[in-house]
């Protein structure tokens, strides 16, 4: 038995197969029992440029299985010219693609993944440049032999994806035929545990072009006689060429758990080997090579062999290929047991036919969708057993129908075995995932973000979304709206709607609300973001209330703050915020008081920034209107929190020892207003071009008040107790200087714009008592 080690952990999937456009389509046609491989219309092989001599060889044979729109690329979307994709092997197109849909199928955006992401998979050879480029020397002079060979050579097909999605592990090309992405499961995972990677993407591709082709059998190969895959029959008479493209994406276990990645299967262990010269020639198989492989694999899991519930056979259908495997599978599985007839097999080939490079990754996907549906799909074309192998005394059977995956003992395990032409095998052994417990608690209600390169593209997402969201009810909201803010790039195209849950994102999704979808255009670069802090006079009763309910971190600066003002005010601040009861009526005349009023205006001024700082949202500058200046300073470190809210409380206790007075709120500009002031009238803010605050006693404002509208002149009295910045404030500024010198003022660690001088306050004037003091009196220059 070995050590108990490391597991690896399938996070992410994509791929593009023959009569499947997505991984969700490929399993519908698995259970569903689709055959993808088809004949060809004389129109479609004409122009194909399948001559007519060709036709008539008796050993033409008109099937392939096709994958769709393997011809088509969003050049645009990975910067690429058209002249550049046109050169491009389309399979490094659509490997690039399908890398980056599996990456965001894991919810990763590589932008912003912390760690290594590496890149292992390969490509079949590359029929696009026999067949197309090489007949078009006129492209091929024009551009150049290094940009073609850049674009042909299977060297390239991993390392450009790892250049176009800034991947920085390993990335490395395999090739190793028909078992190249089977190996590269197997060498993603070593990365993974020697820690050269902290995730990566495994896979391959294979394109034949032409597309509609069909192909020529010849005598000995392994190409099927009759256009279908009949694995493990006695009619089998060959394989059948298919296209298509596929990568999963993996990570260590205890990343993923931790991470809380959604987790699609575990590889419990696997192994690559190679025959070498023990068969009868170089194409052929060997039972020694692939009984050990299998045999590795299994000790490598460490896992008991009856316990293994499905086997994906490489099954090519071949006459010498399927013998040998299976009496590998018996041979391997007969050092641990001697049962008979227990475990199903099955090969994805008689759905898709053989993808070459991509074919041990499809059939991983296949066993991986299994495992998450708890159904085994069948396996096509199997009526008699090939005679040449003993299923009688082997513990496998070719399983012939849609079949339920029943729980045992043990997590329900499988294992695919992928070969390769010339000789290298690997063996994957995989398990269900572990448990995953539920979504913590979220918010009542959810930002949904989209963002695409175009106002198409867009369309097509937010459609894609609505529908993924309808075929999905069990999907949490909450974990949604989470990937798609930080599994996602973001692009200019963008869209936001807020929604309760599921069923109103769908439906506000597909209706397109114009009152609730926002749709932006988006500038390419980032702009900085400035805090700003109102003043007095915004306050009401529950302000923050459902933040408070719903933000842990909002409640604990709230939380925090209350219980130091507590020895000041000798109650709870929050019973005055949110009050219970029948304590409303008490609670608003309370925050109408100065005391209350501006320390509960700093409570949730500073709650909220502190909030905000917690999503992420940085100040790279702030400014504050009058007591919100205060709540600045004390986010860029001129005085502690401690230290800010002393300081407002003793501010508050000042000015309400003052006579009472009043503020009216002009649409006037510091120009127009200043033949109305005088000695009873002060200018207390000047908030815009056009419009300013005055301050004074009340008898003055009401004066002012009916002065002006007698003049059709636009003003509106202020919620104040008294007239803040005027000469009335002038008999506290000494008390309250001498208050201020007590604690030992900082320079400013994020800059904030003075409401005193208008412009940026210096060190100076931060750290200076008098400044301060001066604060509560001078005009608020919000606006210069």
């Amino acid at each position: 038995m070995h050590k108990e080690v490391e597991q690896i952990a399938i996070i992410g999937m994509a791929g593009r197969f023959p009569g499947a456009r997505n991984v969700a389509e490929f399993w519908q046609n698995l259970k569903d029992g689709v055959e993808s491989i088809r004949s060809f219309t004389q129109e479609e092989l004409k122009a194909s440029g399948i001559d007519d001599r060709t036709l008539k060889e008796p050993n033409f044979v008109n099937a392939g299985a096709v994958m769709d729109d393997a011809d088509c690329f969003d050049a645009k979307f990975f910067g690429l010219s058209v002249r550049e994709a046109e050169i491009m092997d389309p399979q490094h197109r659509v490997l690039l693609e399908v890398a980056w849909e599996a990456l965001e199928n894991a919810g990763y955006d590589s932008e912003r993944f912390g760690g290594l992401i590496g890149v292992f998979g390969g490509v079949a050879p590359n029929t696009y440049f026999q067949q197309n480029l090489v007949r078009r020397p006129d492209l091929l002079q024009t551009v150049g032999r290094y940009p073609v060979m850049l674009g042909s050579e299977k060297d390239y097909a991993i390392t450009r994806i790892s250049f176009k999605l800034n991947l920085t592990g390993p990335s490395i090309s395999v090739n190793t035929a028909c078992s190249t992405s089977g190996v590269a499961v197997h060498l993603a995972s070593q990365s993974l545990l020697l820690g050269e990677c902290d995730m990566a993407l495994a896979g391959g591709a294979r394109i034949m072009v032409p597309l509609h082709g069909g192909y020529l059998c010849e005598e000995g190969g392994i190409l099927s006689t009759d256009g279908r895959v009949r694995a493990f029959d006695a009619g089998a008479k060959g394989t059948v060429v298919g296209s298509g493209a596929a990568m999963i994406v993996l990570k260590r276990l205890s990343d993923a758990i931790s991470d809380r990645d959604n987790i699609l299967a575990v590889i419990k262990g696997s192994a690559v080997n190679n025959d070498g010269s023990l068969k009868i020639g170089f194409p052929a198989p060997s039972v020694q090579g692939q009984t050990l492989v299998i045999s590795e694999a299994l000790a490598m899991a460490d896992i008991d062999p009856e316990t293994i519930g499905y086997i994906e056979a490489h099954g090519t259908g071949t006459a010498l290929g399927d013998p040998i495997e299976v009496a590998a599978l018996t041979s391997a599985f007969s050092k641990w047991t001697r049962k008979k007839g227990y475990c199903p097999i099955g090969t994805v080939k008689t759905n898709i036919g053989h993808l070459d490079a991509a074919a041990g990754v499809a059939g991983v996907i296949k066993t991986v969708l299994s495992l998450k549906h708890r159904q085994i799909p069948p396996s096509l074309n199997f009526n008699k057993a090939n005679p040449q192998i003993d299923f009688d005394n082997s513990p496998v059977y070719v399983n012939t129908h849609l079949s339920e995956w029943p729980a045992g003992k043990t997590p329900r395990r499988a294992a695919v075995t992928v070969l390769g032409l010339g000789g290298t095998n690997a063996q994957i052994i995989l398990e269900e995932p572990p448990e995953k417990g539920p979504s913590g608690p979220s918010r009542p209600h959810q930002l949904v973000l989209l963002s695409a390169k175009s106002a198409a593209a867009l369309r097509g997402l937010t459609k894609n979304l609505a529908d993924h969201l309808k075929e999905q009810p069990e999907l949490n909201l909450a974990d949604v709206s989470y990937t798609l803010q930080t599994g996602r790039q973001a692009f200019s195209h963008r869209r936001m709607v807020v929604c309760r849950d599921l069923a109103d994102a769908t439906v506000t999704l597909e209706t397109m609300d114009s009152t609730r979808v926002r749709t932006s255009l988006a500038e390419t670069t980032e702009r900085d973001v400035v805090f700003m802090f109102s003043g007095q006079g915004s306050q009401y009763v529950n302000m923050g209330l459902e933040l408070y309910q719903t933000e842990p971190v909002f409640r604990e600066e709230i939380d925090r703050c209350s219980e130091i003002l507590q020895p000041y005010l000798s109650r709870d601040l929050r019973q005055i915020l949110y009050p219970e009861g029948n304590n409303l009526e008490e609670a608003a005349q309370m925050l109408q008081q100065t005391l209350f009023t501006q320390i509960a205006l700093f409570v949730i001024e500073y709650g909220l920034a502190k909030l905000w700082m917690d999503w992420g949202v940085h100040p790279k500058a702030m400014v504050g209107h009058s007591i919100g200046e205060y709540v600045a300073a004390c986010l860029a470190g001129v005085f502690s929190l401690e230290e800010a809210l002393s300081l407002v409380v003793a501010r508050s206790r000042l000015m309400q020892k003052l006579p009472g007075g009043s503020m009216l709120a002009v649409c006037l500009s510091e120009e127009e207003i200043q033949p109305f002031l005088g000695e009873n009238l002060c200018l207390a803010a000047i908030n815009g071009p056009a419009l300013c605050t005055v301050s004074g006693d009340c008898e003055a404002i009401e004066n002012l008040e009916k002065e002006l509208s007698d003049n059709n002149g636009d003003c509106r009295p202020l919620h104040t107790s008294h007239a803040f910045h005027s000469k009335m404030m002038d008999p506290i500024l000494d008390e309250f200087a001498e208050t201020v010198r007590q604690f030992r003022l900082q320079s400013p660690r994020i800059p904030f714009l003075s409401h005193v001088s208008g412009n940026w306050i210096s060190a100076e004037q931060a750290t200076d008592p008098t400044y301060w003091a001066n604060h509560l009196r001078q005009t608020v220059r919000f606006s210069c």
